[in-house]
């Protein structure tokens, strides 16, 4: 915005200046023409300031209407050569100013005016020199000169334009990249905020869900109240996670690049499953290798999945048994599997509730481009015996990485 209003005020400026010069150049050379006419052209005293205005004053209109300061200046110049009479011995059909005024507004039409009008200018100018150039015997030769160098200046003009009208589609082309590449930042930074937001805020929120249903069966001997607690509980983080899935819907956008910072690796993949158990999932898991090893950003990769994976399992499979496996060979394998639902409704629960943490959300599809991102795959499905798998193979190459 600032730079913008700089620009502006730039351009101001510039305006002005060239407006007070056109001034300065319209003001010397009336003071040029007025007293000079007499030696070219036989013309009262009393006339002389007038014709010598057609002269000069037409410069003034070459920002504001060049092509209109030509008509005036042209047409002028070919009535000054057929009607006002000459001095003995000049062979000029009008003054030598009004030759420059001529050129500046030719120049300045071939340079801002539609082409159309530009040629139709050359032409013109080129016939008003070629005939009233050509009726004196010294300057014959010159009726045909003096085409070639408007046509010359024409052609100056022509590039001068089309130099400028490159410059200003690069500058325009060079504004509209810098605003895509700020668009796109915005949306990767989007995409990494909603991306976070599933991966942690949501996994956190369906274990409180997770440990305040299954409280009940878990913990003998509570009260009604204490139920009633518990379930209130789990009610509150149903409901923050719709809100939070409701978020990610404006958060996420196509085109996602996965972050270059991770966080969690490998070796944090044995807390996570720790702390799944500690939060009441009944999970067993098996590690064959060493996590330690897995790149940071396959590390990542195998944190996530396996977050989410529980997370999915905490929500649709509640009180399932959940069996993790991670292989790490040539690649990194890894299974994560539940098996049906066992919690059902207890007796003082309302009709209608439900154990589930929300609608389904854009879990799946995450992990799936969380693998695609390491130059992995992942597969997702239900399996016989009612239960979930998910089924991750994650390269272990530090290209991968």
């Amino acid at each position: 915005m600032v730079g913008e209003v700089r620009n502006r005020v730039r351009t101001a400026r510039g305006r002005q200046v060239f407006d007070g010069f056109t001034l300065l150049v319209a003001f010397v050379f009336m003071a040029v023409a007025w007293p000079t006419l007499h030696v070219t052209h036989k013309v009262p005293a009393a006339a002389m300031p007038f014709i010598a205005l057609f002269a000069a004053l037409p410069v003034l209109l070459v920002r504001v209407n060049p092509a209109l300061g030509w008509a005036v200046s042209a047409g002028s110049a070919l009535l000054i050569a057929l009607a006002v009479p000459h001095q003995p011995g000049s062979h000029l059909p009008f003054q030598v100013v009004h030759i420059l005024s001529l050129f500046i507004l030719v120049f300045a039409v071939a340079v801002r005016a539609p082409i159309r009008i530009v040629g139709v200018v050359w032409l013109s100018t080129s016939l008003l020199f070629a005939t009233t150039m050509a009726q004196t015997d010294s300057f014959a030769e010159a009726g045909f000169g003096w085409p070639l160098a408007i046509t010359g200046l024409v052609l100056v003009g022509l590039l001068l334009r089309w130099v400028v009208l490159s410059r200003r589609q690069l500058l325009q082309q060079a504004e509209e990249t810098e605003l895509e590449r700020a668009r796109r930042a915005i949306l990767e930074e989007k995409a990494r905020i909603a991306r976070d937001l599933h991966d942690v805020v949501a996994h956190h929120m369906s274990m409180v869900v997770v440990q305040a249903q299954t409280a009940p069966y878990r913990i003998p001997g509570l009260s009604a109240d204490a139920r009633a607690e518990f379930e209130s509980i789990g009610t509150g983080a149903r409901a923050a996670l719709n809100e939070i899935r409701g978020l990610l819907g404006v958060l996420r956008s196509d085109g996602q690049l996965p972050e270059h910072a991770p966080q969690p690796t490998g070796a944090d993949v044995l807390a996570l499953l720790e702390g799944a158990r500690r939060a009441g999932v009944p999970i067993a898991w098996t590690i064959d290798g060493a996590l330690d090893a897995v790149p940071d950003t396959t590390g990542l990769a195998l944190y996530r999945i396996i977050q989410e994976s529980l997370a999915n399992a905490s929500r649709h499979a509640q009180g399932a048994p959940v069996e993790v496996r991670i292989m790490c060979g040539t690649s990194l394998m890894l299974v994560v599997g539940n098996g049906h639902p066992i919690v059902s409704r207890p007796q003082d629960q309302p009709p209608g509730a439900d154990h589930h943490a929300g609608a389904p959300g854009s879990g799946i599809v995450g992990m799936q481009a969380r693998a695609a991102a390491v130059g992995g795959m992942l597969i997702a499905g239900p399996r016989a015996d009612g239960g979930f798998e998910v089924r991750a193979e994650l390269p272990l190459s530090v290209l991968a990485a």
